[in-house]
């Protein structure tokens, strides 16, 4: 694996009130907690001595905060196209709450009334892909959990369905690029909380 290859680094934004409820949280622009704050200045930490080409964040404040405090000072792109899954009627509220009104609801299979689509929210992500690939270079996104599941199976050319298969937790680290050259992306590391990076 050539070290000279790009990689995408995704950053799922600090600690929110709706993270701690599991409030569905798209388009509602909430602030992070204190311990929110904590976190992003901690992600900065060990994304220390990295170089980024490009810092692109998704326009929502606890994305944007979450950048800012981890690399402060650095210039960031807002970025429509990484903006959360617009949740429509089902916004703050709860999936055990949705359940109860249908039974099994998973929100990658089902959707949400007046919500966008799982093929709209996956070609916010392939746009945001193919300008990424475009640019070159590595690149430092900040996001969060939804649009980030789609991106990453995006990057790799699985169906957006298949984003159910992973887990991201507020504030971790993952890394995406390439195994032996740009035809092949890859997976180099998902959702870490705080391990090394080195081997990524």
């Amino acid at each position: 694996m050539s070290q000279a290859l790009p990689r995408v680094y995704l950053v799922r934004h600090g600690e929110t009130a709706w993270t701690l409820t599991a409030q569905h949280t798209g388009r509602t622009d909430l602030a992070l907690t204190a311990q929110g704050e904590r976190q992003a200045r901690a992600v900065g930490a060990r994304l220390a001595g990295l170089r980024f080409d490009r810092i692109l964040s998704s326009p929502l404040q606890r994305a944007r905060r979450t950048a800012e405090l981890a690399i402060p000072y650095a210039q960031i792109e807002a970025d429509d196209d990484l903006m959360e899954w617009d949740y429509g009627a089902y916004e703050g509220r709860r999936t055990v709450d949705i359940e109860v009104e249908r039974p099994g609801w998973r929100l990658l299979r089902d959707g949400s009334p007046g919500g966008e689509t799982l093929d709209a929210v996956a070609a916010r992500a392939d746009r945001a892909i193919s300008r990424i690939r475009a640019g070159g270079g590595n690149v430092l996104v900040f996001g969060h959990r939804e649009i980030l599941r789609i991106f990453a199976v995006r990057w790799i050319g699985l169906a957006p369905l298949e984003a159910r298969r992973l887990l991201l937790a507020t504030a971790s680290l993952s890394v995406l690029g390439y195994d032996h050259d740009l035809t092949e992306p890859v997976v180099h590391a998902w959702n870490d909380g705080g391990t090394a990076l080195a081997a990524a």
